[in-house]
């Protein structure tokens, strides 16, 4: 290529265009904004956060998630870290919580106490050897002081209110409501804990109608990884609920890049993989090619980023999303 050829071409970013207004006959409130991150992963709002040790970890992911976005948790952290935010996130709301915390009648109160805290949740269900056997909530220990003794001597057990698997939230509401209670344990024909309605989880269904949230009425969340130690982070990211990896690297074009992308997507199947971050249609189509579900573009476009003003690298970002679209749309990547 002839050194003037390299200047050929003319790139926009969005100070550069504008739209030009037309008829309309749909109100804004009747607006679909909808839209999908990958072939498996809705969105009811066109939002992610960035993953920045500044920007997301479990707080802001539930809030953009309840309005219909995602999250992405920052690797700035341990894997263990990364991990129990994730899992804070996971935990927030449910449909049916089919996996809920429970602990054991000879455990501490304080250990309980410290759950609930952790986890913004006034009550856990108490089984021993799987079978339930009481629930502790915060009426059970309104006035206690002695946190060091056994669950057991505090929590309820006579007369619970459990119902069986397979029960509606409308016909959990009904149960709610008759015996006036917040949590309703789900039991087998066996009594074993299968299950966990909250009155908590039903009135935030209501209260965020377009949460983002998974098959089990779960919040969706996204996580960051880098390209070194990928397989350790990554595994306890998915163990801990990750709807989406997010290989997330200042250059997405680059060899380690698309070997993470394909080594992640050898090892997890079953979870989505976005990789970035790019600025042109031959790096979209790399990453494609190595397995990516979504391709993050943008370098150096962000507010406070200088790349484009110190390194002088970068494409326009109107220009960068139009030849990055071009080659997703045929492959079929949202």
């Amino acid at each position: 290529m002839e050194f003037s050829e390299k200047f050929s071409k003319s790139a926009l970013t969005f100070d550069d265009i504008l739209l030009v207004p037309g008829y309309s006959e749909v109100l804004p409130r009747d607006a679909d904004v909808s839209t999908k991150v990958t072939q498996t992963i809705d969105l009811n709002l066109p939002l992610a956060s960035a993953a920045m040790d500044t920007v997301t970890e479990s707080r802001l992911a539930i809030a953009i998630a309840r309005e219909g976005g995602i999250g992405v948790i920052h690797k700035n952290m341990s894997v263990d870290m990364q991990a129990n935010e994730v899992d804070r996130v996971k935990r927030s709301e449910h449909g049916v919580i089919v996996d809920p915390i429970h602990l054991g009648p000879d455990d501490l109160i304080s250990d309980a106490l410290k759950i609930m805290e952790t986890y913004h949740i006034s009550g856990v269900p108490i089984t021993k050897n799987g079978k339930l056997v009481g629930i502790l909530t915060n009426r059970d220990l309104r006035f206690e002081t002695n946190f060091d003794q056994p669950i057991e001597n505090r929590m309820t057990k006579e007369n619970l209110v459990t119902a069986s698997v397979g029960t509606t939230l409308e016909e959990a509401k009904a149960i709610l409501q008759k015996y006036k209670i917040e949590k309703l344990p789900l039991v087998d024909k066996n009594y074993m804990l299968r299950g966990l309605i909250t009155v908590k989880d039903i009135m935030k269904a209501r209260q965020f109608p377009n949460s983002a949230k998974d098959d089990r009425g779960r919040l969706r969340v996204a996580a960051a990884v880098g390209v070194v130690g990928i397989l350790e982070r990554a595994g306890a990211l998915v163990d801990a609920g990750c709807d989406l990896l997010v290989v997330d690297t200042a250059h997405g074009h680059s060899r380690t890049v698309l070997e993470a992308v394909r080594l992640l997507k050898a090892n997890f199947k079953d979870v989505d993989v976005a990789a970035g971050n790019i600025a042109t249609g031959e790096a979209a189509l790399a990453l494609i090619e190595a397995g990516a579900d979504a391709i993050k573009v943008g370098v150096g476009p962000g507010s406070i980023c200088t790349t484009r003003v110190v390194a002088g690298i970068g494409v326009p970002q109107v220009s960068a999303i139009f030849e990055c679209a071009k080659v997703a749309k045929q492959y079929g990547i949202p």
